[in-house]
């Protein structure tokens, strides 16, 4: 079942000189299996729409619905909430617990479980962040930055969501880190859980995402697949964001002539274009 989000608003401060119209009138749907990228310039509203994903914000007008519920409803909402797993920017800052295992069970603990359920789930959880055994017994403190990345994610797939929420999971991540990133929330969408990831970065959203929404102001201006996307570089430099860069290569291969497809926009999609303009040359020699 999906998640339904309808004319969606939310205003901070009401009433008041200081009134902002964060976000303004969204309606979108994330179905099962998606992957979605949600990009937009720092300020059009990505972290306060993905905060009404689990109700961590009640909206100004709108509903949110997961699987047919409104999560908003007093009394209604628990069971649709924990469906969806948000995981902040910086997560880490999450991290509280005296070890790595105390941590990633907090949240099944607090939902009653019997100790071997919660064993269960904690264990579960990170062995598919990658954390080694050696590291569950630690203090979350004591791990590198891209181990409490993983530790803190970890806490909240112990939840067991069926959506995963994700604010700029690379963010701070050196590049050998951004790469393992991409590919654990790639391993977890192959796995079935359904993905929205917040990013500044056009290329992992271009790399991952099979549906891309682009906020800006406030309101939804985009929702369609990445190749839709990134053919109108002129449209997204005028919300103020670019283009992955193998599509910027893209533009550039075709000001000199190559005549490139507009829907190749990663670097595998130009070489699989310039082998066969290759193969096709050779053949014709």
């Amino acid at each position: 079942m999906p998640i339904e989000v309808k004319h969606l608003t939310h205003i901070y401060a009401p009433g008041t000189p200081f009134e902002s119209r964060a976000v303004d009138d969204v309606s979108f749907t994330v179905n099962d299996g998606d992957f979605v990228g949600l990009i937009g310039h720092t300020g059009s509203g990505k972290s306060t729409l993905i905060q009404h994903l689990n109700a961590l914000l009640k909206p100004a007008g709108g509903q949110v619905l997961v699987d047919g519920e409104d999560i908003h409803q007093p009394g209604r909402s628990l069971s649709a909430r924990l469906k969806v797993g948000l995981v902040f920017q910086y997560p880490e800052y999450q991290l509280f617990e005296e070890t790595v295992r105390k941590d990633v069970g907090f949240g099944p603990r607090n939902l009653g479980l019997s100790d071997a359920e919660v064993d269960a789930r904690v264990s579960e959880a990170l062995r598919r962040v990658g954390l080694s055994e050696g590291d569950w017994e630690k203090s979350p403190f004591e791990l590198s930055g891209g181990q409490k990345r993983r530790a803190a994610i970890a806490g909240v797939l112990a939840m067991r969501p069926e959506f995963l929420v994700l604010d700029e999971p690379a963010a701070g991540l050196d590049p050998a880190g951004r790469s393992s990133m991409r590919a654990l929330v790639n391993s977890l969408h192959a796995d079935g859980t359904t993905v929205i990831m917040v990013s500044h970065s056009m290329d992992d959203v271009a790399t991952l995402c099979n549906r891309i929404l682009v906020m800006n102001g406030g309101r939804l201006e985009m929702d369609a697949a990445p190749a839709e996307v990134f053919r109108q570089g002129e449209r997204l430099r005028a919300m103020h964001l670019d283009l992955p860069g193998a599509a910027r290569l893209r533009d550039k291969l075709n000001a000199d002539g190559f005549d490139l497809p507009a829907d190749v926009f990663t670097v595998e999609r130009i070489a699989e274009e310039l082998l066969k303009r290759l193969k096709k040359g050779t053949e014709t020699c």
